[in-house]
């Protein structure tokens, strides 16, 4: 982008270049991957209309974490690192050009916000639960489901509050089960754990919260008892990958595998290491990602406890930082509160959804919860969102 054009976006207002970023990706997307323009006032889709009401139904939610630009994603130039969303998903799923957040740019938070449907104001570096119920709440009170039917996977050790609120009427006990891939790792290396430093990295944003990195009886207990997977097996396949997230996800495919929960709930976290301010560290994470949803996709079509009756969501809990504002870093933070950090996007394939479909309305994330809600048959009455119609 030129100075000249940088200036003028500038001078625009906030919901003018929302609407800017959202047409690009429309314009985008319908040439990279073919997706129409779709209208709210569409026929209602297979969730409305029964077609998936005898069903098992299944929600599988990714944040697409530590948000990445638009340059390196939905724009021309950055196209070559989410081939895999361009070319196997998008094509199949309903897409969501302005994913607004309108809270606190930070991760554990703004992902606490995601859960909720609620603005949350905690503290992103206090080990506390949500204000508000959690969508795993809602889920398991209303359809009086098990514990074992609702998980979540976090890669970062802030997140282990993330299940549950202490909201009466909720609260301990009736949300769902944590599991951190990096407590499990801790323990099952007993402490001898050198050569696994990589996958233990845990904030990139700041030195000043490093949380004790916990694991032990609990988390052995979670290998054996719940992934059925010996100390061993676990060691030797977290010897074989390269970051985080990749952990996280064959603990993921790991628990759809032995447990067949109904809401999975997946926190991405590699595109962070953008806080350290190695590009190439960054675009890889980026790429990673790209891959790693993919393969949760074919995992989600294999296996018979999921095929055919699943959504899969994947989005971002924020964005980062314009070049164009004063203070941004661009690619590396998140701290401006900008709209280019605001602005993400909404991708939703599988059970009951519309195929290469494009809406350009703005929806907030906390708008995720009461359409979930509505999907799956729970009331999530807590939450200020409001429904995704374009879903239903």
């Amino acid at each position: 982008m030129s100075l000249v054009s940088g200036l003028t976006q500038l001078k625009l207002s906030s919901m003018e270049i929302a609407g800017s970023l959202g047409r690009s990706r429309r314009d985008f997307l319908r040439d990279a991957s073919g997706l129409v323009l779709g209208s709210s006032l569409g026929g209602s889709s297979a969730f409305l209309q029964g077609q998936t009401q005898q069903k098992k139904r299944k929600v599988v939610v990714v944040t697409f974490g530590g948000g990445a630009r638009d340059q390196e994603t939905f724009a021309p130039e950055g196209q070559v690192n989410i081939s895999h969303m361009l070319h196997e998903l998008a094509p199949r799923s309903t897409f969501f050009t302005q994913m607004m957040n309108k809270g606190i740019l930070g991760h554990y938070v703004a992902t606490a916000s995601l859960a909720t449907g609620v603005y949350e104001t905690l503290n992103n570096f206090s080990a506390v639960p949500p204000g508000h119920p959690t969508v795993f709440e809602y889920f398991r009170k209303d359809l009086k489901r098990p514990l074992s039917n609702t998980w979540v996977i976090a890669p970062s050790n802030g997140f282990n509050r993330i299940g549950e609120s202490e909201e009466r009427g909720y609260g301990p006990g009736s949300g769902a089960r944590v599991i951190l891939p990096k407590h499990l790792l801790k323990a099952a290396s007993s402490g001898s754990s050198a050569d696994l430093k990589h996958l233990l990295l845990d904030s990139y944003e700041t030195p000043l919260y490093t949380p004790h990195l916990g694991g032990g009886e609990i988390e052995l207990q979670q290998l054996d008892a719940i992934l059925k997977l010996s100390v061993a097996d676990f060691m030797s396949h977290a010897r074989s990958v390269s970051s985080p997230d990749e952990l996280s996800m064959y603990i993921a495919k790991r628990l759809m595998r032995e447990q067949s929960p109904s809401l999975l709930w997946i926190t991405m976290h590699d595109i962070d290491i953008a806080h350290s301010g190695a590009y190439s560290l960054y675009v890889e994470a980026i790429q990673r990602t790209d891959r790693l949803c993919a393969d949760l996709w074919r995992a989600i079509e294999s296996d018979p406890e999921y095929a055919g009756n699943t959504t899969l969501f994947i989005l971002p809990d924020f964005g980062r930082d314009a070049d164009m504002e004063a203070g941004g870093n661009g690619f590396q933070h998140h701290r401006t509160g900008d709209t280019a950090s605001r602005t993400t996007w909404m991708m939703a394939l599988g059970a009951g959804i519309r195929e290469g479909v494009i809406y350009d309305r703005p929806v907030q994330s906390i708008d995720l919860v009461p359409t979930l809600g509505a999907m799956m048959g729970f009331s999530a009455k807590l939450s200020q969102g409001q429904l995704i119609r374009e879903l239903l």
